[in-house]
């Protein structure tokens, strides 16, 4: 069985590179802060596709009540993402961090897309924070009570 992040999600993560890229190729400091961005997002959004959202996929056939053995890889995700939770939640301080410069360089360069997108980024990690983190490795302990 293959775990895929949710399409929603996935073409989110998709959009804030796309926007990202678009910042940083501007000149001036927004161009320099957006660079700072990308370093610290990069990494992180590879861990989040690898193994943090994967096992949202499953929220669909779970809520049916459909659970089954091939279901069981996913609980090694939401392992490891329980383990390594507070250094996920540390990149996001340094994201935010970051992006705080990238407000402000955007403000004072007048770039109002890029301002918006470091806001959106922003309200993401948040979302991730309260949402899609907790599910994950709510999912994964299902499936260990489950799967017994």
């Amino acid at each position: 069985m293959e775990f895929k992040t949710p399409t929603a999600l996935h073409t989110e993560h998709e959009e804030l590179h796309k926007m990202l890229k678009h910042a940083t190729q501007l000149s001036g400091k927004t161009g320099e802060a957006a660079k700072v961005v990308a370093e610290v997002l990069h990494p992180h959004f590879v861990k989040e596709e690898e193994y943090a959202l994967p096992p949202l996929g499953l929220l669909p056939r779970l809520a049916e009540g459909e659970v089954s053995a091939e279901m069981k890889p996913v609980i090694a995700m939401t392992d490891k993402l329980k383990s390594e939770l507070p250094e996920m939640l540390a990149e996001h301080k340094q994201i935010e961090a970051a992006l705080q410069e990238l407000l402000k360089a955007s403000k004072a360069e007048n770039h109002p897309e890029v301002t918006l997108f470091a806001k959106q980024l922003s309200e993401h990690a948040k979302m991730e924070e309260v949402v899609s983190y907790p599910t994950a490795i709510l999912i994964g302990e299902y499936l260990k009570l489950k799967l017994r």
